[in-house]
């Protein structure tokens, strides 16, 4: 039990420092367009401060941080060449600190309200008596 643990806890420092390294990726002119695009996405996502589906909620506040940032960042990694990667790697292990995305900051909170309006518009009584 103890041996997952900590290689559970290694794979999270390596997707740590991966989602990084889709950082650099994002806003490196060698990487493809669509690489970039994935990347610079599941970066923001992952550095910003809020989640889509908050923490406190049971069960699924933290279904996001064990399945959807591992499986975009697998996904983000597979699509941006090997040795850019590596030198990705290697800049987000010299950082002292981590950066935040205030980019997916913006895009969940925007999603969150377009949501509330959905759902206001949906029950909304639109009858008056």
């Amino acid at each position: 039990m103890k041996a997952w643990l900590e290689a559970a806890k290694s794979r999270a420092r390596d997707i740590k420092l991966d989602v990084v390294a889709l950082w650099f990726a994002a806003r490196d002119p060698r990487v493809p367009w669509f690489a970039k695009f994935v990347a610079g996405m599941v970066a923001a996502y992952a550095l910003s401060p809020i989640d889509l589906i908050p923490d406190f909620i049971p069960v699924l506040g933290y279904l996001d941080d064990l399945i959807i940032v591992p499986l975009g960042v697998i996904l983000a990694i597979r699509l941006v060449p090997p040795p850019l990667m590596d030198e990705f790697r290697a800049q987000a292990a010299a950082l002292e600190t981590h950066p935040q995305s205030r980019t997916g900051m913006f895009f969940v909170v925007a999603l969150w309200l377009a949501l509330a309006a959905l759902l206001i518009w949906a029950f909304w009584p639109t009858h008056a008596k």
